[in-house]
């Protein structure tokens, strides 16, 4: 009974105050910046001039619902600070009159990355489940550090890269945090099922919620790197908390098809100066691809990504039964 108040007061309590808080924007003109449009990025001038930033506000509420719902456990409310922390290096890039160097930004998610890593391993240990059949893994802490390390960098920048349709990024964010839960719990008994997991998992979803009422198509504010990049982060972490890591090699496969291959198609130009552009014939991010080529509308484009993922995600649960029920 306990439980069930926590999950139902927090999540209620986290939904209500961030409608209330993106409702009214308390601190706007000195706490928020406004969308200076995305370079070479299709439609993004309709953004210009919108309120954005706004994940300062949601991330908030999650990392001290979350924080007092799991009674101010101190291995999570470490997990909680950096997230914050993370959602910090992208809000203060909102704010900025000019956006930060790639470099910089770059910089400061690989420390997020190291930093998140470490938190994982050092409390959470180096033992895995491959989601999809059960199977118990140990993974050499040193590995298991360079692999976290791997998917928190690889998490923050696809989520980022995906965050410019409106109601894109916050739908896949709640697709795959409820789909990795739902993995965990196959994959466990009810009473081993972890409280924090569940408490947190539902929280995030529920200030999500609350966002994407003013997010959807037309949106009234956006996110931002700030709430872009808490995002990444926390999924990251979720997917490595609930011991299933490597799951986000398909939970994630929106992000990566996304937002992944725009950052891929960049990071290798640069590496070889250009001379050799993996999909040099897609605009990317993916949902670049669709409205300037393929002619899509806005909610579109949404529906079209959106829907992929639930279907993949419903599949990938569907199987992970089935396989699970017959051994």
């Amino acid at each position: 009974m306990d439980l069930i108040y926590r999950v139902a007061g927090g999540s209620i309590a986290a939904f209500l105050i961030t409608v209330l808080l993106l409702k009214f924007l308390p601190g706007e003109k000195f706490l928020l910046g406004h969308d200076r449009g995305r370079k070479y990025a299709q439609g993004s001038a309709v953004n210009i001039g919108k309120p954005t930033g706004v994940g300062f506000y949601f991330t908030m509420v999650f990392a001290i619902a979350s924080g007092i719902a799991c009674y101010f456990e101190p291995s999570f409310i470490m997990v909680l600070l950096a997230v914050i922390a993370s959602m910090m290096t992208g809000f203060l890039d909102d704010r900025s009159k000019n956006a930060w160097d790639e470099y910089i930004k770059g910089l400061l998610d690989f420390i997020m990355s190291l930093t998140g890593a470490f938190l994982c391993v050092w409390f959470y240990g180096n033992d895995f489940t491959i989601a999809l059949t059960g199977t118990k893994i140990i993974i050499h802490p040193a590995i298991a550090y360079v692999l976290a390390v791997i998917l928190f960098v690889v998490s923050i920048n696809a989520t980022n890269a995906t965050d410019g349709i409106d109601g894109l990024s916050g739908s896949l964010s709640i697709l795959s945090i409820a789909t990795l839960f739902v993995l965990s719990a196959v994959n466990t008994s009810f009473a081993a099922l972890d409280r924090n997991g569940l408490i947190s998992g539902l929280i995030m979803i529920s200030v999500l919620a609350a966002y994407l009422i003013f997010n959807f198509n037309p949106s009234k504010m956006l996110m931002g790197d700030a709430g872009s990049r808490a995002l990444g982060f926390f999924i990251a972490f979720y997917a490595i908390y609930l011991k299933i890591p490597f799951a986000y090699l398909i939970v994630g496969l929106p992000f990566l098809c996304d937002g992944g291959i725009s950052i891929f198609k960049i990071t290798v130009g640069r590496l070889t100066r250009k001379k050799i552009i993996p999909f040099k014939n897609i605009t990317t991010p993916l949902h670049d691809e669709l409205r300037k080529n393929r002619g899509f509308k806005v909610k579109k484009v949404w529906a079209v990504l959106v829907c992929s993922a639930l279907i993949l995600d419903i599949v990938y649960i569907g199987v992970t039964m089935i396989i699970h029920a017959v051994r």
